[in-house]
């Protein structure tokens, strides 16, 4: 079986590269930043950007089977200004349903902020199933942390699987979790960007009201993958995990060897599930918009165990039909 997919709101690819690890084919991607596309061209070296998906002729968007996108969360971020469902941002996800409409696509996989859940007391949520439900699909949702999807990054979305109603004939299952991994593993023996405890600034951050008689770096120094988390005002500390990666948040910084380093755009890629080799390309990129780009990615992992269920999905057979690790885990 060779599926085929489209990858709207494709930031760097993350998704795209999450199904394409299952085997499917892409056809074409949507996508308008242009720091972003340019990244995205760099680990797929793919021209057919169809462009702002608000302004799309439907005769020129490919066939597919799948349709994926991660759509724009600031409207229901959390850490966002509180925003109206009505936010240009917000109505993206009508433009993707008169897609799936339109284009009588039998899948989709979206991916969200977790905020999304209460936004509004819930009636944001309730509008999009509704929404998704009305355009001709069942939609099934949950929500995910990354952390339980061989990445070391504590990052909870909600994901939401649309099986178009004529081909619906169960509840679609979404992935157990699997076992965690290590955190060394994802962080670069190259990197040598270190923050100098001593620096002025730094000093006077770690004794502000929040922090002092709270944090003792010199501990914390002793010990190897603590990863500090320096928000505005107050430090956080993790052991063996990292805080959820995103856009506006470059401040994550980790011990090896008894020097805090600065986490790397090329790291953040790492943690969001990209393979050595994406990474690799990635190293002309400036490390500023890698993290911001990163921050603002899916997590490949979590996207491939998805996919193997809805592949599951597709096909129709009981897991225990099946001895391929590709379908062992739903």
């Amino acid at each position: 079986m060779c599926l085929k997919f489209i990858d709207f709101c494709s930031g760097i690819g993350a998704g795209r590269l999450g199904l394409e690890i299952l085997g499917l084919e892409c056809v074409a991607h949507s996508e308008i930043n242009k720091d972003t596309e340019y990244t995205y061209r760099t680990f797929f070296n793919d021209e057919y950007n169809l462009g702002d998906l608000t302004k799309l002729d439907y005769n020129l968007i490919p066939d597919s089977d799948i349709l994926i996108a991660g759509f724009p969360c600031q409207t229901f971020s959390i850490i966002g200004k509180s925003t109206d469902f009505q936010d240009e941002r917000g109505k993206i996800i009508y433009y993707l349903s008169k897609i799936l409409k339109n284009k009588n696509i039998p899948y989709f996989i979206f991916e969200n902020v977790k905020g999304l859940v209460n936004h509004d007391n819930g009636r944001t949520l309730k509008s999009i199933i509704e929404l998704l439900n009305n355009t001709g699909y069942e939609v099934s949702y949950k929500i995910l942390n990354s952390i339980d999807y061989e990445v070391p990054q504590l990052r909870e979305r909600i994901y939401f699987v649309g099986i178009r109603k004529d081909l619906y004939n169960k509840p679609f299952k979404f992935p157990y979790p699997k076992k965690n991994v290590e955190i060394k593993n994802f962080l670069l023996e190259s990197n040598n960007d270190f923050l100098e405890i001593n620096h002025p600034t730094f000093q006077k951050y770690i004794t502000n009201k929040y922090n002092k008689n709270r944090v003792n770096i010199d501990e914390i120094l002793k010990q190897d993958y603590v990863i500090i988390d320096t928000r505005q005002s107050d430090i956080r500390i993790y052991v063996d995990k990292c805080p959820t990666l995103r856009t506006g948040r470059h401040g994550i910084l980790y011990v090896k060897n008894n020097r805090l380093h600065k986490l790397s755009g090329l790291e953040a890629l790492l943690l969001q599930g990209f393979p050595i080799e994406y990474v690799i390309k990635a190293k002309k990129l400036t490390n500023s918009k890698l993290l911001a780009q990163a921050g603002n990615a899916m997590t490949v992992s979590v996207i491939t165990a998805i996919g193997n269920c809805l592949i599951n999905y597709i096909e129709d057979k009981s897991i225990n039909e099946f001895s391929s690790k590709r379908f062992a885990n739903c």
